[in-house]
């Protein structure tokens, strides 16, 4: 009955997101539509999240008539100090959701009053900790673009049909709901709009079944972890299925993050906040990973979970600093200029601790290239950090076809071989795209946990035998391809063959026979 009811939550909720972004979408660009979707979706979470604290405080020592929405502004101040040392913020009874919302028609300054609460509330964290949590989270929801119609009036008419539509979505209270209803709003949203922006939204989006399989693999034989990292964290997706998987609380330090687009940092931000993780447990960064790591301090990490971009340029040796810089040094050599690929993979195994594990997205290209990629591969091999490589179906990802890998790494292995393991076959298809079942995801699983040869999915392949094939690490030089084309036994197919000649004489003796009558 639970799943039931769950799949109904879900299914209420995917419907009425559905309907707001085609009532709404109009001129405005999908992908770039989902940011006021998500920014007023974020407003909307904030303040039931801030009246629903304060209200439960009334209601324990009995004043159970109290609601924080209907108080004036000044009574409300005396709140201020403790909510954001509590929360991170502060927002007003008049800045709430539900009260702009009531007066959303009337007010002929809507945008005005909706860019002041936004900076109001980043505000609200200046000069404490959580003022780096908060900075710029409104940036991307513009309220005078032209994105939102020509004139003021037809701005203001768009941001009322949002209000409306977001505050009308059946979110209920998230303690109550059998869903994560805000964090699976904005996942179904972000999935909706990946799939129709193709590469620009796919590259800030890793699909769920895959994010689900990675923490999966970092999560074999532990209950909890102490703390998650994603080198290029995007919109946070990642980094979250710890907490839907283990519980929050069971990430017992937080989530850390870096992302180097400034939109997608805020989105990220806003992921965390949606899915109910404190503004103390998570620490997302905006920067240049490779060149200004922001987390020298918080590493080394016990999980890392990554879907780096592929085949990205970067600095590399045009800086002559960075083969000092520990993360790339032990390999004696920087990724290619024109492939950063192998650089995100020596900056996360550097990060992670010895009884960690880290899973990673790979562009295939790495497994077999030379120069300084193999020289790098020959590193990670030589020196056992590579636990398992794993070929992934074609067209999991929005925007790319490429059948991907995962490389899982570990600095305290019990043997010195790789898994490979061949999931080429492992997928479902739904409508354009391929898709990894729970099924699949299992099947994947108990293959990695079970470190064993298995005809055409797995092989355990000693690290000398590697070294003999020049460190090609590409699965298919290592588990063969079962062949499913159709086996024909040449001695039936002549036995077959020669019926058929003895049966066409047969035949041509009749019709000689017919025609010599006629004749006749």
């Amino acid at each position: 009955m639970a799943n039931i009811r769950k799949e109904q939550e879900r299914e209420e909720l995917h419907k009425a997101i559905w309907n707001i972004a085609n009532d709404l979408r109009g001129s405005v660009d999908g992908w770039d539509f989902k940011q006021y979707v998500l920014g007023i979706m974020f407003y909307r979470y904030i303040s039931e999240n801030i009246t629903n604290y304060i209200n439960a405080g009334e209601y324990e020592v009995g004043n159970n008539n109290f609601d924080y929405a209907k108080i004036s502004d000044s009574e409300a101040e005396e709140a201020r100090e403790d909510m954001v040392k509590t929360k991170g913020f502060f927002i007003l009874p008049s800045q709430l959701f539900c009260n702009v919302r009531k007066n959303a028609r009337s007010n002929k300054d809507l945008n005005e009053t909706l860019e002041k609460i936004f900076k109001a509330i980043e505000s609200s964290a200046k000069g404490t900790e959580s003022e780096r949590d908060f900075e710029g989270l409104f940036a991307d929801i513009d309220v005078n673009s032209n994105k939102l119609g020509a004139t003021v009036d037809k701005r203001n008419d768009k941001l009322v049909k949002l209000l409306d539509g977001i505050g009308e979505m059946k979110l209920g209270n998230y303690k109550d709901n059998s869903i994560d209803a805000f964090g699976d709003a904005y996942e179904y949203l972000m999935g909706m709009y990946a799939s129709n922006a193709g590469k620009s939204g796919g590259e800030f989006f890793t699909p769920q079944e895959v994010s689900e399989l990675l923490a999966q693999l970092t999560l074999v034989g532990k209950s909890e972890v102490n703390k998650v990292y994603d080198p290029a964290c995007g919109s946070g997706s990642l980094l979250l299925k710890f907490a839907k998987i283990l519980g929050r609380d069971k990430v017992r330090q937080g989530f850390f993050g870096q992302e180097i687009n400034l939109t997608t940092y805020n989105l990220c931000r806003i992921n965390m906040f949606l899915h109910d993780i404190d503004f103390d447990k998570f620490n997302i960064a905006c920067e240049d990973t490779l060149i200004s790591p922001q987390h020298w301090d918080d590493e080394p990490f016990e999980a890392i979970v990554s879907n780096p971009p592929y085949s990205t340029k970067w600095v590399g040796d045009d800086n002559p600093l960075l083969i000092n810089d520990p993360r790339f040094s032990p390999a004696g050599v920087l990724a290619p200029k024109s492939k950063a690929d192998m650089a995100f993979i020596m900056h996360s195994l550097s990060w992670l601790s010895t009884n960690g594990t880290a899973a990673i997205v790979c562009f295939p290209g790495i497994f077999y290239r030379g120069g300084a990629e193999k020289k790098i591969r020959k590193y990670l091999v030589d020196n056992n950090f590579i636990d398992c490589i794993i070929q992934l179906p074609d067209n999991l990802f929005y925007g790319t076809s490429i059948a991907t890998c995962i490389m899982v790494l570990k600095k305290s292995k019990k043997d010195n071989s790789i898994l490979f393991i061949d999931a080429s076959k492992q997928f479902v298809k739904v409508t354009n795209n391929n898709k990894l079942s729970e099924e699949n995801i299992k099947c994947i699983l108990n293959t990695y946990i079970d470190r064993k040869d298995k005809q055409y999915m797995s092989r355990l392949v000693p690290s000398s035998e590697i070294a003999q094939n020049d460190y090609n690490l590409s699965v298919s030089t290592y588990v063969e391809k079962e062949d499913t084309r159709e086996k024909i036994d040449i001695k039936v197919l002549n036995e077959q063959i020669k019926q058929i000649v003895a049966k066409e004489d047969i035949l041509r003796k009749k019709i000689d026979e017919i025609i010599e009558d006629i004749g006749e």
